[in-house]
């Protein structure tokens, strides 16, 4: 068994969130089939920019004030689902998504992948 504590994962500060690369291709905890991160969205990293990618699951670890949109396009988010501690949440490949918060807000959330490659767009639709 491998075991980690969130406390001692690097941060990476992103555009609209703050990553924590736990398991998967080249993290600390390596795995040739699966990418796992936490994720939290708040103030702190600013908004957030509607993106699609790989297939994902997202559990939310704490939520107040926050809602993910999700839609057809980068510019047709027509879906709304406000987030609460506990949600799950599954979004097809390429389907587009952001996470967004009300005034002192904030989402922290578990993301994972069923795959180490072949995770971002480009990747995607190159192979």
């Amino acid at each position: 068994m491998d075991f980690l504590q969130r406390s001692a994962v690097n941060k990476s500060c992103l555009p609209g969130r703050v990553i924590q690369n736990v398991v998967g291709k080249q993290y600390p905890i390596e795995s040739g089939k699966m990418t796992v991160c936490f994720a939290h969205y708040s103030a702190e990293s600013g908004p957030m920019e509607p993106h699609n990618h790989a297939e994902e699951t997202v559990v939310v670890l704490s939520a107040e004030n926050s809602y993910v949109l999700w839609g057809s396009s980068k510019d047709c988010l027509e879906h709304k689902q406000v987030l609460q501690t506990g949600d799950v949440m599954h979004f097809a490949e390429l389907e587009w998504h952001v996470f967004q918060y009300e005034k002192g807000g904030h989402l922290d959330a578990l993301c994972i992948y069923g795959q180490v490659d072949n995770i971002r767009p480009e990747e995607i639709q190159k192979n």
